[in-house]
């Protein structure tokens, strides 16, 4: 990797800004990223329209929207509401299916040079597997994303990442399926208790690491028609109003899982943002729903990033990972004033 790219970093940078002298690649799970910003599964699809705003190839990586086995025509319209700093969908995984995804959009990643984090997702723990094994035969992979946040239909519409038993299942098939030097990492769904009890589950289960989060579930009802605003009542809520709630399920895995590679994701929509997610433990972000309004938001995440990074008196973005765990420092007071120094004065009241 080129150190003019890890230095100057996604197109548009300002190569005269302190950040363009800090180093921000990253190594995640052994792979060699020239920046910690990646997109978010399901907000650029694969990357090839993002890639008239911003030079995919100088992102940390294009994860893909979630791939299933077969073409699926996602949920009935309406699929998206708008909410306070935030946004609800419900789009039900829509897609061409693993064939033609590979024919199509994983072949012109390979062409255009981009780093591919292939999401997949399925409807039982065989899909997985399946998937998985497709997978393996298919050059130009840099790791697999697990989106383990999907009903199981075989299980009464449980929701596979809500139960430790249910994720690890999937991860252990999905590591059997894959080839044994692609990462994989568990995304992992803040609505359940104990998040940390399910990144041990999965971890165990051979997650080489963990994306976090995934959206919450959410739901708006339309006043107007008094009926739910989506068609599929409940959706993914996603955007600035999640974030605090990402962090803070990035800031517990950490602390639990030292070493484990983390991607944090959840409303970043700015390199303040991204810093946040860094500082709490996550080797690198992903970018989602910024992207809507401002599809250059990943380059400019970078380079604001870059700025604060350098800000801090900080030469590479690897020091400042997980920094807001370390121990607070103690307080100084000055040196005690000896009580006869004191001009007290004294009366006697009644």
């Amino acid at each position: 990797m080129s150190r003019a790219l890890i230095a100057h970093g996604p197109r548009g940078s300002d190569g005269d800004s302190p950040g363009a002298r800090v180093d921000m690649g990253v190594d995640l799970a052994g792979i060699a990223l020239p920046s910690p910003i990646l997109t978010a599964s399901g907000c650029a699809a694969a990357g090839r329209e993002l890639d008239t705003f911003v030079d995919i190839t100088t992102l940390g990586a294009v994860v893909t929207k979630s791939i299933m086995m077969r073409p699926r025509a996602g949920r009935a319209t309406p699929r998206m509401s708008e909410t306070p700093s935030g946004m609800l969908n419900s789009i039900g995984l829509q897609g061409p299916g693993v064939d033609a995804f590979i024919e199509n959009d994983l072949s012109w990643l390979v062409q255009r040079g981009a780093r591919t984090v292939v999401s997949i997702a399925g409807e039982s723990v065989d899909e997985y597997a399946k998937l998985a094994a497709k997978l393996k035969r298919v050059e130009g992979i840099s790791a697999i994303e697990v989106n383990i946040s999907c009903p199981n239909v075989a299980d009464r519409g449980q929701v596979f990442a809500c139960r430790p038993e249910s994720a690890a299942q999937v991860i252990q098939a999905v590591r059997r399926g894959s080839d044994s030097r692609t990462p994989i990492f568990a995304k992992l769904s803040p609505d359940v208790t104990d998040i940390v009890e399910i990144a041990d589950s999965v971890i165990k289960a051979g997650a080489t690491g963990l994306s976090l989060i995934n959206t919450l579930l959410g739901m708006v009802i339309d006043t107007t028609t008094m009926r739910p605003a989506l068609a599929g009542v409940t959706g993914g809520l996603s955007g600035p109003a999640i974030r605090p709630v990402a962090v803070r399920c990035v800031w517990q895995v950490r602390a639990a899982f030292p070493k484990v590679p983390i991607i944090g994701m959840g409303g970043i929509r700015s390199g303040a943002d991204a810093m946040e997610f860094i500082l709490a433990g996550a080797d690198a972000v992903s970018v989602g729903t910024s992207v809507f309004n401002d599809p250059s938001a990943p380059a400019r995440i970078h380079r604001e990033l870059a700025d604060l990074v350098a800000g801090g008196g900080f030469t590479r973005l690897a020091d400042i990972v997980g920094r807001a765990h370390r121990e607070p420092e103690p307080i100084v007071l000055d040196e005690p004033t000896e009580l006869d120094d004191w001009d007290f004065i004294t009366e006697e009241r009644p």
